[in-house]
């Protein structure tokens, strides 16, 4: 595989930009070598470098689709004449579904629908009427969100399903209040604007980031507006020599116990390395809190949390200083949805915090709420979140669309049905399929790790390198060339796109791959070309002497 003919001067440049906007430069140079080739072969354009998946959950849609059959004959019995319909009417609503459930057995979806409106009824004691006719109306979307926080059914569903998916099934006695919102991505810019209008941070506090993370983790508090002094918190623990684990040292996690520190953040299982937190990680963590640092305020993103059986949340470990991020887009394959929620337990730290703040604080949160609620100094962070979102102004038409809400909790009540556990345990097999062709094609020694998501793979370069040819080896690498080259090589002569470590806090030499956007047996391909740009490497270093 020939060299880059991108200079290292170029190179040093575009390493400053975000790995996921260097991408575009990884595709550009991906796409020239593809119709380059493609006159002679079928070489096809690998785009390992996005997380977006190759799967979408098909049974909940068919029953958003089947509801949405139902709504509209609903909204056409109130009203009807030239594609003008009415708002779904809720008195006898749910006799009318039961009716149309009958006869439209062959409708795609209706049968799922069905188990998921009766799973309503009988598991959550919801009111037939008032339970369908939530689902009929939202799926129209004819009405502004009530409450715009969440709709009142459907908080309840998402809440379940995070207590099974997430707290393994054994939830705080504290309730958790959800927010719905437009994927993690909104939830994540919802949680810093508020925390900095609310006075529980203040630009240039200290904060801590356990990475490698997902990059606008890093990016967002460097921001002019935030400018957070951060504290990283490194994965850099060995299983061997040249093997990395990716696992929080003891030290590392002991800097939490800083009093200083008034926010971490961190992605559970993490991003790009995909594992979930060791038992110990959570244990010291919970000690620190407890005995070192009370206030310490967590933001736990915790989107793949669903491809390890038994994952458990430090929302559910900590649940008065945990904010929680979910998002259904990968487990669900629904990144275009955008669906997201915030959730937040009651009797937390962060209305602890507002309610402790000066007096002249407290006066100008007065105000700023004041338009919403008669007792402002009450009013609870999670819905301040709400109203923030909409600038306040606009916070009576705020929250997430209901028709994404009632997909939202489609994929929530499938997932507590068989049905969802059979299609987890199949995305699961997937991920972990192409997991072990890549290794197999890479020739790379990975941690056999139990809390293994498999989602993303990280591969230290340049620890490989050391572990395989020795130190000299790996010296020779860092001096000769930058750290994004492999990257380089990679997109301009096989076509394959892959993300640079270093943009999520890593080892600048190592490389983030997605095993879930392609095809099973491209990543045995991905993996034997990275081989060879490794053994094109030793080459060059030989032939040097």
């Amino acid at each position: 595989m020939p060299k880059s003919s991108i200079s290292r001067a170029r190179m040093e440049q575009l390493a400053a930009l975000s790995p996921f906007e260097l991408k575009g430069e990884f595709i550009r140079l991906a796409q020239e070598h593809h119709d380059h080739q493609q006159a002679k072969s079928a070489t096809l354009m690998l785009n390992a470098g996005r997380g977006n998946p190759n799967w979408i959950a098909t049974g909940p849609r068919e029953a958003f689709y089947a509801l949405g059959a139902f709504s509209l004959a609903e909204s056409r019995r109130v009203w009807h004449g030239d594609d003008l319909g009415g708002m779904p009417a809720k008195d006898g609503i749910a006799a009318r579904f039961e009716r149309f459930t009958r006869a439209h057995p062959d409708l795609p979806g209706i049968d799922l629908l069905d188990r998921c409106v009766r799973l309503g009824v009988e598991r959550f004691g919801f009111e037939p009427d008032a339970w369908v006719h939530e689902l009929t109306d939202g799926v129209v979307g004819d009405n502004y969100p009530v409450p715009p926080r969440m709709l009142a059914h459907l908080e309840q569903v998402a809440r379940a399903y995070l207590r099974q998916e997430l707290f393994d099934n054994h939830a705080p006695e504290a309730e958790l209040r959800l927010f719905a919102t437009e994927g993690g991505t909104a939830a994540m810019c919802y949680i810093f604007d508020s925390l900095l209008a609310n006075g529980v941070l203040h630009k240039g506090d200290r904060i801590a980031i356990m990475v490698p993370i997902f990059t606008p983790y890093i990016e967002i508090p460097d921001l002019d507006e935030y400018d957070f002094e951060v504290e990283l918190v490194h994965a850099d623990m060995f299983v061997s020599e040249g093997v990395r684990e990716w696992r929080y040292s003891t030290e590392e996690v002991a800097k939490l116990a800083d009093p200083s520190i008034r926010l971490v953040c961190l992605v559970n299982p993490s991003n790009p390395p995909s594992l979930a937190l060791s038992d110990r990680v959570r244990e010291q963590i919970r000690d620190i809190v407890a005995e070192r640092n009370p206030e310490l305020l967590i933001v736990t993103d915790d989107v793949y949390g669903t491809f390890v059986n038994g994952f458990r949340s430090l929302a559910a470990d900590l649940p008065r200083n945990t904010l929680l991020v979910y998002s259904y887009s990968k487990h669900f394959g629904a990144t275009g949805w955008r669906l997201g929620v915030i959730g937040l337990h009651d009797g937390n730290v962060v209305d602890d915090r507002i309610a402790g703040l000066p007096e002249p604080d407290r006066a100008r949160l007065r105000k700023r709420y004041g338009t919403l609620t008669l007792e402002p100094d009450a009013l609870p962070f999670i819905d301040r979140l709400v109203a923030d979102s909409r600038r306040v102004a606009l916070n009576h038409t705020a929250g997430l669309s209901l028709p994404q809400q009632v997909q939202l909790g489609l994929f929530s009540l499938f997932t507590l049905l068989p049905d969802g556990q059979a299609y987890k345990a199949r995305v699961q097999e997937i991920v972990r399929t192409r997991l072990g062709l890549l290794v197999e094609g890479v020739g790379m020694k990975i941690a056999d790790d139990p809390q293994r998501a498999g989602y993303y793979l990280e591969l230290d370069l340049l620890a490989e390198a050391e572990r395989v040819h020795g130190a000299e080896f790996a010296k020779y690498l860092e001096d000769t060339y930058e750290p994004i080259d492999p990257l380089f090589r990679l997109a301009e002569h096989a076509s394959v796109v892959l993300l640079n470590g270093g943009g999520f806090d890593g080892p600048k030499w190592s490389v983030r791959v997605s095993l879930a956007n392609l095809d099973d047996l491209d990543y045995l391909k991905i993996g034997h070309h990275l081989r060879t740009v490794f053994a094109e490497y030793h080459d060059e270093w030989k032939a040097g002497g």
